[in-house]
């Protein structure tokens, strides 16, 4: 609707300077517009409007329209603008075959207008039209491949974009089967100690009945969130290697430091035992957040900050460094932000990203810390 509209009042301005412009007909030696010869004129402009729809039928009528007008004897040029613009189009949208041959029906038209016309120099009229089609089919052409090649990187951009969602949500499949497998491993135990104690010591298999409750709930909530995403194998995960918590935050925070990084590290509130997918979540976005500043604000001073209150926990990682430009990011540089947010809604959290008023970036984490408030989050994510 957009481009009928633009292109519809293309149509009319060329109609309004073709107007003004056969006024001087007679000025030039030319007859005198009359009403039959506007109405030419109208029919030789007033097509284009259509050309996004049907480009090779507004080619033919207004061709079929300029070739009247010229043979009635008016002046060629003010029937010329049309022809033009329609030629252009069609070579930007059909086989530079098909544009080959409407230039050759516009030269025709062209050099048939300079025979009807007396004292043409037939030279110059035959080296205009060879000009200007040529010229209107060159342009033409690199539209359309110029388009074709934004389709394409529109694709691979998608493409890309769809792989990283893909390799993240495998990754984040792996880590939590490996939450849930430690829950399970937990309720094995417990359970063999009920069964063991449950005639010679009834409270302490009330206990681990307790703790078996407790961390079913625990994995069952796991098993819910993992099922949500696409279970593929990441092979860069070594096998059995220790779950990042944030206990091992200080240890991330001093291996980016020896990197050449500043970073302070600041807790808020009282620390405590969290769901294991809701620390390795916290974790792998400061990691992230972390490593973008290295990679792009290396003279920043970065600060994470965590915050823990009574139903979330807040993460915040800002720096003071500049701006990234975004053009200047090389292309799958968006990835980690990918993950953070599929982690984030995994988890029924909220993840904002972006720069701060006085300058710097800032990645902001607010994550639930109980599976209620998780279902709650979901709601407002999903």
């Amino acid at each position: 609707m957009r481009s009928y509209v633009v292109d519809s009042l293309i149509a009319v301005a060329m109609l309004g300077v073709a107007v003004l412009l056969g006024r001087e007909s007679v000025a030039q030696g030319w007859p005198e517009l009359d009403a039959r010869a506007y109405l030419l004129v109208a029919l030789a402009h007033l097509p284009v409007a259509l050309r996004g729809r049907w480009p090779l039928g507004a080619f033919v009528v207004v061709q079929a329209a300029s070739v009247a007008y010229v043979t009635l004897g008016y002046w060629p040029v003010v029937s010329t603008f049309g022809s033009m613009l329609a030629l252009y189009t069609v070579a930007s949208v059909r086989t530079p075959r098909v544009a080959a041959g409407c230039a050759a029906v516009m030269a025709t038209v062209w050099v048939y207008a300079g025979l009807i016309t007396d004292g043409s120099s037939m030279p110059s009229v035959v080296g205009q039209a060879l000009l200007y089609c040529s010229v209107l089919v060159w342009f033409g052409i690199l539209a359309r491949r110029s388009a074709e090649l934004t389709r394409r990187l529109r694709a691979e951009q998608a493409e890309r974009a769809r792989r990283a969602v893909a390799e993240e949500r495998g990754r984040i499949a792996r880590e939590l089967h490996d939450v849930v497998a430690h829950h399970m491993s937990v309720i094995s135990v417990q359970a063999g100690l009920a069964r063991f104690v449950f005639d010679s010591d009834p409270a302490k298999a009330r206990g681990a009945l307790g703790t078996i409750a407790g961390t079913s709930g625990e994995a069952l909530e796991e098993l819910r969130r993992m099922l949500q995403v696409l279970r593929e194998e990441d092979s860069s995960v070594p096998e059995g290697a220790p779950m990042p918590t944030l206990a091992r935050l200080g240890e991330l925070v001093e291996r980016v430091r020896a990197g050449g990084l500043p970073v302070e590290l600041a807790v808020e509130g009282t620390r405590r035992p969290l769901p294991p997918g809701v620390e390795l979540c916290a974790y792998r976005v400061v990691q992230e957040a972390l490593t973008n500043v290295l990679k792009h604000a290396r003279d920043a001073h970065a600060r994470v900050e965590l915050r823990y209150r009574r139903h979330d926990l807040t993460v915040c990682v800002t720096n003071d460094g500049q701006r990234v430009d975004p053009d200047r990011v090389p292309p799958g540089a968006g990835h980690g932000l990918i993950g953070m947010r599929e982690r984030a809604k995994l988890y029924g959290g909220t993840l904002s990203v972006g720069p701060r008023t006085g300058g710097g970036f800032a990645v902001r984490l607010t994550l639930p810390t109980s599976a209620t408030d998780g279902r709650r989050g979901d709601d407002r994510t999903g």
